[in-house]
């Protein structure tokens, strides 16, 4: 059986991989994929990293040298990856979408979750404290949702939105034709915006997309919503007006600097990121630990790509959903 080293390995991630795997030997690693962790590839034909694994030029280069034949990411985003140093030598595929309802849906609660305290009032009844002094939120029916990106999870979240009433702006350099929602500038859906959601990717054109200048233009008492990539936001500057009062709140599953903490139990450790531990004292904010992909649908679905990714390149050389 071929051999295959999956890098940064949680127990979710095991069960539907053991479930259809039916022809790899999967050496299922805990270390996450870095430099001095890229001999644990030695003898397998590919590996399968994930979104905080490190594949710069360094590490490509270790694993041409081990023999890996291609790289076969196990989730829809690639900014990790030195594609120019990849090109022509190690072919790279990935999961370009395993449950956009995953993230909608996710998003959603972030939103509602922020809007009426329902972390607050959680905590607050566990104490037998049933007071609603300072749980007071606002309806959605009728807000305006600023939609940035409208690919598949993006599409869904407006959906969502309309279902709760809401009126929705969208924005991307890439409309989709013939949409049934309107398209607007980013300074207009800033400006007209009470709540803005972050649906794109991370690009050099797209990194820090909401910073200093952008969070002016939006409207006072807006909310922040994330559920993509962390460095579309810049962080000291959404924490300067979360502190100003110029944004009310910010929903997050992602940060830009999360690659040593999520996916980690990091609660004994006093090494702690300052903004980040900032963001997550603040009572405003409600941060999670990037799972909003986080189901037994997206699970399966990444275990399927990836075993056919797998499947078609040691077949006959196809790359299915290649990154170029």
């Amino acid at each position: 059986m071929d051999k295959i080293a999956m890098f940064d390995t949680k127990p979710y991630d095991r069960t539907w991989f053991d479930q259809l795997n039916t022809r790899y030997h999967i050496k299922y690693l805990e270390p996450k994929l870095t430099p001095d962790t890229v001999s644990l590839a030695h003898g397998c034909r590919a590996v399968i990293p994930f979104v905080n694994d490190t594949l710069d030029r360094t590490v490509i280069d270790g694993l041409c040298a081990e023999g890996v034949e291609m790289i076969a990411l196990r989730c829809a985003g690639y900014n990790n990856v030195d594609r120019a140093a990849a090109a022509g030598r190690i072919p790279v595929v990935r999961v370009p979408g395993y449950s956009p309802y995953a993230v909608a849906e996710f998003t959603m609660g972030l939103l509602l979750t922020l809007n009426r305290k329902l972390h607050k009032a959680c905590f607050r009844t566990r104490d037998f404290n049933f007071s609603l002094n300072g749980l007071v939120g606002f309806d959605l029916h009728g807000k305006t949702a600023g939609i940035i990106g409208t690919g598949k999870i993006g599409q869904i979240f407006i959906q969502i939105c309309r279902g709760f009433g809401m009126h929705v702006l969208a924005y991307d350099p890439f409309p989709v034709p013939d949409a049934d929602f309107s398209y607007v500038s980013l300074e207009e859906l800033l400006q007209k915006s009470d709540i803005v959601s972050l649906h794109c990717p991370l690009t050099e054109q797209s990194r820090h997309l909401i910073n200093r200048d952008t969070i002016a233009q939006m409207r006072d008492g807006a909310y922040l919503l994330n559920t993509s990539r962390g460095m579309l936001v810049e962080s000291e500057a959404l924490l300067d007006a979360l502190k100003s009062g110029k944004l009310a709140g910010a929903g997050l599953d992602v940060y830009e600097e999360e690659t040593d903490f999520f996916f980690e139990d990091r609660s004994d450790s006093i090494d702690r990121d300052t903004i980040l531990s900032l963001l997550v004292s603040m009572p405003n904010v409600v941060l999670t630990s990037h799972q909003a992909f986080l189901t037994t649908e997206a699970l399966h679905n990444i275990a399927k790509v990836t075993l056919e990714n797998l499947d078609a390149f040691f077949r006959d050389g196809t790359l299915q959903n290649e990154v170029r």
